[in-house]
């Protein structure tokens, strides 16, 4: 681990240790939209109801979750080089075992090894990012995570082919696999050799202290915001907004429009204004974008409404792991998954919470509740260590 200049001992020029690192973060967006882009396939094949395709999904938080303890401190142990390589490998070689599925217990083992593998890269990969960061002295970590994004665009595009063409998810899985570890043997060479730097003797692991628990709610709050859009924007045009069937998926789209084009303008943003300026606006966005879907449920209103949320989601993880990276009590690793475990709980509860909040009042009313997220994150933001 350094303990000194972030710049010892690199071979290259920083700006080539960023190209690999954001590749990582491309491979790794286009293995999960690959995933997420033959969900409906997988359920036909398997006979799922909605339900029971519900049940099964939570395996990958599952194992995500399992994995978080583990891959902060096998990144603070290995560095998150070699983890980034472990995890990015695995993440691809599992995706096939997806597609061999051919009951419920054999993909619910696969699910929980996809999400583990997922977890383990996601801590690495984010852990070599705020080294880059370090290097350059300012805000980048948004723009990594805007790659992520466009790679899930670029899966679902590639999975939309693939089923028009009636290509089976197994040799679909295989080919992505083989890109993802192809692309990670060019990458590798390249990645950032040792992390960004922490207090000398510092402990591996402590007991998260206020600052880092405060960015771990941050980021639960506005990760409940963005499970709920993930997973609830399409129905609430469907049974709120009552929109025609062709636009039914505008609300969802918009919203990733917003949050990936968000993310290539938030470093600038926030360079600009500060960090702590930034996550304000953020969480007041969210806020403003649910209130105005909620209170004027029209395809037009609430398709504005949902691009504001998107913009708002958009830099508040990207900060938070920022901030959470630049920890002077644990090393960057383990914070980033103290943060993660936090954060992530609110993207597992935000779904379901919405669906109990609707089936006791209405679903105007759960994503009412949600904007209060978005002020909790304004509010939070201000107390929060983040420059």
């Amino acid at each position: 681990m350094l303990t000194s200049s972030p710049s010892t001992s690199l071979r290259h020029p920083r700006r080539t240790y960023r190209i690999a690192v954001s590749a990582t973060f491309l491979l790794q967006g286009l293995c999960f939209s690959t995933w997420a882009a033959r969900i409906p396939t997988v359920q036909q094949q398997l006979g799922l109801s909605d339900t029971e395709l519900g049940g099964v999904l939570l395996a990958v938080p599952v194992g995500s979750m399992a994995s978080l303890p583990l891959s902060g401190w096998l990144v603070a142990r290995y560095g998150s080089r070699q983890l980034t390589l472990l995890g990015l490998f695995l993440y691809a070689a599992f995706l096939p075992l997806l597609g061999l599925a051919t009951s419920v217990p054999v993909l619910l083992g696969a699910l929980v090894l996809f999400g583990l593998a997922s977890n383990m890269a996601n801590i690495s990969i984010n852990t070599q990012a705020v080294g880059v960061e370090a290097l350059y002295g300012k805000s980048i970590m948004a723009r990594f995570h805007g790659l992520w994004s466009l790679a899930g665009f670029a899966g679902a595009a590639i999975g939309s082919f693939m089923i028009s063409h009636a290509i089976a998810p197994l040799p679909h899985f295989l080919l992505i696999a083989a890109v993802v570890i192809g692309g990670l043997l060019i990458a590798r060479p390249f990645l950032l050799p040792a992390d960004a730097p922490r207090e000398a003797n510092a402990p591996i692991f402590v007991l998260p202290d206020k600052s880092l628990l405060l960015l771990g709610v941050l980021a639960f709050c506005s990760l409940l915001c963005e499970g709920t859009m993930f997973d609830w924007s399409g129905v609430y045009f469907r049974k709120v907004v009552q929109a025609d069937k062709d636009l039914v998926g505008v609300g969802f789209a918009a919203f990733m429009s917003t949050m990936a084009a968000g993310r290539f303008v938030a470093d600038w943003f926030t360079d600009r204004f500060g960090r702590q300026r930034t996550l304000v606006l953020s969480g007041l966005l969210e806020a403003l974008g649910l209130a105005l879907a909620v209170l004027l449920p029209g395809v037009v209103p609430a398709t504005v409404g949902f691009m504001l949320v998107g913009l708002g989601v958009s830099s508040v993880v990207p900060l938070v792991y920022g901030a959470a990276g630049r920890s002077k009590t644990m090393s960057p690793g383990v914070a980033l998954a103290a943060v993660s475990t936090v954060g992530f709980a609110g993207f597992l509860l935000g779904p379901p919470v919405i669906g109990l909040v609707a089936g006791a009042t209405s679903l105007r009313v759960s994503f009412g509740l949600i904007a209060l997220m978005g002020l909790a994150v304004a509010g939070l933001a201000r107390r929060a260590e983040v420059e």
